[in-house]
Protein backbone atom coordinates (compact mmCIF):
# COMPACT_ATOMS: atom_id res chain seq x y z
CA UNK A 1 0.00 0.00 0.00
CA UNK A 2 1.42 3.38 -1.05
CA UNK A 3 1.75 6.21 1.55
CA UNK A 4 -0.41 8.98 1.23
CA UNK A 5 1.57 12.09 -0.47
CA UNK A 6 4.79 10.24 -1.24
CA UNK A 7 7.18 11.53 -3.55
CA UNK A 8 10.02 9.44 -5.08
CA UNK A 9 13.96 10.29 -5.60
CA UNK A 10 13.90 13.94 -5.96
CA UNK A 11 17.51 16.13 -5.63
CA UNK A 12 18.04 18.14 -2.18
CA UNK A 13 20.10 19.52 -0.11
CA UNK A 14 19.95 19.48 3.74
CA UNK A 15 20.03 23.36 5.36
CA UNK A 16 19.51 22.83 9.21
CA UNK A 17 18.83 20.20 11.36
CA UNK A 18 17.58 19.78 14.81
CA UNK A 19 17.09 16.96 17.51
CA UNK A 20 13.42 15.37 17.41
CA UNK A 21 12.30 13.27 20.15
CA UNK A 22 14.53 10.52 21.46
CA UNK A 23 16.14 9.02 18.21
CA UNK A 24 15.10 10.83 15.58
CA UNK A 25 15.62 14.95 13.45
CA UNK A 26 14.07 17.34 12.22
CA UNK A 27 15.76 18.54 8.47
CA UNK A 28 14.95 21.69 7.15
CA UNK A 29 15.68 20.30 3.19
CA UNK A 30 15.47 22.36 -0.22
CA UNK A 31 14.26 20.76 -3.19
CA UNK A 32 13.99 21.64 -7.17
CA UNK A 33 10.00 21.07 -7.13
CA UNK A 34 8.93 21.52 -4.04
CA UNK A 35 10.95 24.54 -2.44
CA UNK A 36 11.47 24.12 0.94
CA UNK A 37 9.88 22.57 3.77
CA UNK A 38 10.74 19.71 7.19
CA UNK A 39 11.25 16.23 7.00
CA UNK A 40 11.22 14.34 10.05
CA UNK A 41 13.45 11.76 9.90
CA UNK A 42 12.76 8.52 12.35
CA UNK A 43 15.55 6.79 14.41
CA UNK A 44 18.31 8.84 12.31
CA UNK A 45 19.85 9.40 15.35
CA UNK A 46 20.36 5.96 16.35
CA UNK A 47 23.57 4.31 15.94
CA UNK A 48 23.60 2.11 13.09
CA UNK A 49 20.66 4.48 11.54
CA UNK A 50 20.85 4.05 7.16
CA UNK A 51 20.55 7.52 7.27
CA UNK A 52 23.25 8.61 9.78
CA UNK A 53 26.16 9.29 7.56
CA UNK A 54 24.10 9.90 4.61
CA UNK A 55 22.03 13.48 6.17
CA UNK A 56 25.24 15.97 5.67
CA UNK A 57 25.20 19.62 4.52
CA UNK A 58 26.39 21.01 1.46
CA UNK A 59 26.06 17.39 -0.27
CA UNK A 60 23.71 16.53 -3.25
CA UNK A 61 21.26 14.36 -2.25
CA UNK A 62 18.33 11.95 -3.52
CA UNK A 63 14.99 12.26 -1.00
CA UNK A 64 12.18 10.68 -0.93
CA UNK A 65 9.34 11.37 1.58
CA UNK A 66 5.37 10.43 2.19
CA UNK A 67 2.98 12.73 3.87
CA UNK A 68 0.99 15.80 3.26
CA UNK A 69 1.15 18.03 6.34
CA UNK A 70 3.53 20.83 7.11
CA UNK A 71 6.07 18.13 8.43
CA UNK A 72 6.61 15.00 6.42
CA UNK A 73 8.53 12.02 6.84
CA UNK A 74 11.52 10.98 5.49
CA UNK A 75 11.42 7.59 3.69
CA UNK A 76 14.58 7.24 1.86
CA UNK A 77 18.09 9.82 1.43
CA UNK A 78 20.50 8.81 -1.06
CA UNK A 79 24.48 10.63 -1.13
CA UNK A 80 25.01 11.66 -4.89
CA UNK A 81 28.67 12.24 -4.37
CA UNK A 82 30.98 15.09 -6.31
CA UNK A 83 31.10 17.83 -3.84
CA UNK A 84 34.09 17.67 -1.67
CA UNK A 85 33.48 18.16 2.03
CA UNK A 86 33.69 22.11 3.41
CA UNK A 87 36.08 23.22 5.88
CA UNK A 88 37.18 26.19 7.38
CA UNK A 89 36.55 29.10 5.95
CA UNK A 90 34.80 27.41 2.92
CA UNK A 91 32.23 25.79 5.96
CA UNK A 92 31.53 29.34 7.59
CA UNK A 93 30.71 30.30 4.38
CA UNK A 94 28.11 27.00 3.53
CA UNK A 95 26.46 28.34 6.93
CA UNK A 96 25.88 31.93 5.45
CA UNK A 97 23.92 30.15 2.40
CA UNK A 98 21.91 28.46 4.41
CA UNK A 99 20.78 31.06 6.70
CA UNK A 100 20.21 33.13 4.03
CA UNK A 101 18.28 30.55 2.05
CA UNK A 102 15.98 29.80 5.22
CA UNK A 103 15.81 33.94 5.72
CA UNK A 104 14.56 34.65 2.00
CA UNK A 105 12.48 32.25 1.12
CA UNK A 106 8.84 30.57 2.48
CA UNK A 107 8.03 27.25 3.07
CA UNK A 108 6.67 24.94 0.29
CA UNK A 109 7.15 28.02 -2.37
CA UNK A 110 9.00 25.79 -4.93
CA UNK A 111 11.78 28.41 -6.85
CA UNK A 112 13.66 25.46 -8.95
CA UNK A 113 15.76 28.49 -9.88
CA UNK A 114 16.78 29.15 -6.35
CA UNK A 115 17.76 25.86 -6.46
CA UNK A 116 20.49 26.11 -8.81
CA UNK A 117 21.85 28.86 -7.52
CA UNK A 118 22.42 26.86 -4.57
CA UNK A 119 24.02 24.03 -5.57
CA UNK A 120 25.99 26.22 -7.85
CA UNK A 121 27.10 28.24 -4.81
CA UNK A 122 27.85 25.10 -2.77
CA UNK A 123 29.88 23.07 -5.88
CA UNK A 124 32.06 26.59 -6.22
CA UNK A 125 32.28 27.30 -2.30
CA UNK A 126 34.40 23.77 -2.62
CA UNK A 127 36.49 25.09 -5.74
CA UNK A 128 36.93 28.71 -6.24
CA UNK A 129 40.03 30.83 -5.42
CA UNK A 130 37.58 33.95 -4.75
CA UNK A 131 34.65 33.49 -2.29
CA UNK A 132 33.95 36.55 -1.90
CA UNK A 133 32.82 36.59 -5.44
CA UNK A 134 31.01 33.11 -4.99
CA UNK A 135 29.33 35.03 -1.62
CA UNK A 136 28.46 37.85 -3.94
CA UNK A 137 26.88 35.83 -6.98
CA UNK A 138 24.99 33.87 -4.65
CA UNK A 139 23.30 36.87 -2.52
CA UNK A 140 22.35 38.79 -6.50
CA UNK A 141 21.36 35.85 -8.28
CA UNK A 142 19.15 34.62 -5.41
CA UNK A 143 17.77 37.99 -4.59
CA UNK A 144 16.74 38.42 -8.87
CA UNK A 145 15.31 35.15 -8.66
CA UNK A 146 12.98 35.81 -5.44
CA UNK A 147 11.90 39.06 -7.07
CA UNK A 148 13.67 41.16 -4.49
CA UNK A 149 16.14 42.64 -6.79
CA UNK A 150 16.08 43.36 -10.94
CA UNK A 151 18.68 43.51 -13.05
CA UNK A 152 21.73 46.00 -12.53
CA UNK A 153 21.78 46.20 -16.99
CA UNK A 154 19.39 49.34 -16.98
CA UNK A 155 18.30 52.13 -14.62
CA UNK A 156 15.35 53.07 -13.26
CA UNK A 157 13.47 54.77 -16.23
CA UNK A 158 14.99 51.86 -18.53
CA UNK A 159 18.01 53.42 -19.88
CA UNK A 160 21.31 51.43 -20.11
CA UNK A 161 23.57 51.99 -17.62
CA UNK A 162 26.67 54.48 -18.26
CA UNK A 163 29.40 52.68 -17.60
CA UNK A 164 30.89 56.52 -17.20
CA UNK A 165 28.03 57.89 -14.92
CA UNK A 166 27.70 57.58 -11.38
CA UNK A 167 24.21 55.91 -9.47
CA UNK A 168 22.35 55.95 -6.58
CA UNK A 169 20.96 52.41 -5.47
CA UNK A 170 18.25 51.92 -2.66
CA UNK A 171 16.80 48.51 -1.37
CA UNK A 172 13.69 47.67 -3.91
CA UNK A 173 14.74 50.04 -6.72
CA UNK A 174 16.26 49.95 -9.98
CA UNK A 175 19.79 52.22 -9.95
CA UNK A 176 19.08 56.12 -10.93
CA UNK A 177 21.68 58.57 -11.89
CA UNK A 178 22.74 60.86 -9.24
CA UNK A 179 22.30 63.92 -9.10
CA UNK A 180 22.00 66.07 -5.78
CA UNK A 181 21.55 65.08 -2.57
CA UNK A 182 20.12 61.28 -1.96
CA UNK A 183 17.00 60.75 0.30
CA UNK A 184 16.99 58.51 2.62
CA UNK A 185 19.29 54.96 2.71
CA UNK A 186 21.05 54.86 -0.50
CA UNK A 187 24.83 54.01 -1.83
CA UNK A 188 26.42 55.80 -4.70
CA UNK A 189 27.81 53.33 -7.10
CA UNK A 190 29.77 53.97 -10.33
CA UNK A 191 27.84 52.03 -13.57
CA UNK A 192 30.99 50.75 -14.58
CA UNK A 193 31.05 48.61 -11.27
CA UNK A 194 27.30 48.02 -11.37
CA UNK A 195 27.48 46.38 -14.99
CA UNK A 196 30.96 44.39 -14.21
CA UNK A 197 28.38 43.02 -11.42
CA UNK A 198 25.55 42.34 -13.57
CA UNK A 199 28.20 40.31 -15.91
CA UNK A 200 29.09 38.44 -13.28
CA UNK A 201 32.60 39.77 -13.12
CA UNK A 202 34.32 39.65 -9.75
CA UNK A 203 38.07 40.10 -10.95
CA UNK A 204 38.47 43.47 -10.00
CA UNK A 205 38.96 44.52 -5.89
CA UNK A 206 37.05 47.83 -6.76
CA UNK A 207 33.70 45.75 -8.12
CA UNK A 208 34.31 43.03 -4.82
CA UNK A 209 33.95 45.74 -3.03
CA UNK A 210 31.30 47.76 -4.66
CA UNK A 211 28.90 44.45 -5.11
CA UNK A 212 29.50 43.54 -1.10
CA UNK A 213 28.04 47.75 -0.24
CA UNK A 214 25.94 47.13 -2.64
CA UNK A 215 24.46 43.32 -1.32
CA UNK A 216 24.66 44.67 2.44
CA UNK A 217 22.21 47.29 1.04
CA UNK A 218 19.85 45.01 -0.65
CA UNK A 219 19.59 42.77 2.42
CA UNK A 220 19.44 45.18 5.24
CA UNK A 221 16.28 46.52 3.38
CA UNK A 222 14.88 43.05 3.61
CA UNK A 223 15.69 41.49 6.98
CA UNK A 224 16.20 44.82 8.47
CA UNK A 225 19.25 45.36 11.05
CA UNK A 226 19.54 42.32 12.90
CA UNK A 227 22.46 40.66 11.82
CA UNK A 228 22.96 36.95 10.50
CA UNK A 229 24.63 34.86 12.62
CA UNK A 230 27.46 33.32 10.24
CA UNK A 231 27.78 36.90 8.34
CA UNK A 232 28.82 37.76 12.01
CA UNK A 233 31.39 34.97 11.84
CA UNK A 234 32.80 35.64 8.34
CA UNK A 235 33.79 39.31 9.54
CA UNK A 236 35.58 38.15 12.89
CA UNK A 237 37.53 35.30 10.85
CA UNK A 238 38.27 38.00 8.02
CA UNK A 239 39.22 41.22 10.67
CA UNK A 240 41.54 38.27 11.96
CA UNK A 241 42.65 37.95 8.43
CA UNK A 242 43.83 41.27 7.94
Amino acid sequence: MSQPGRVDRQPGYLLHTQPYRETSLLVEVLTPQHGRFTLVARGARRPRADVRGVLLPFQPLTLSWFGKGEVRTLHTAEWNGGVPQLSGLRLVCGFYLNELMLKLTARDDAEPRAFTIYDQAVRALAQAHSLSGVLRRYELRLLQALGYAGSFACDVHGELIDPAADYLCRGGALPERASGEPAGPSLCLPGAALLAIEADDYAAASTRRAARSLLRLLLTDLLGEEPLASRELLQAINAIAD
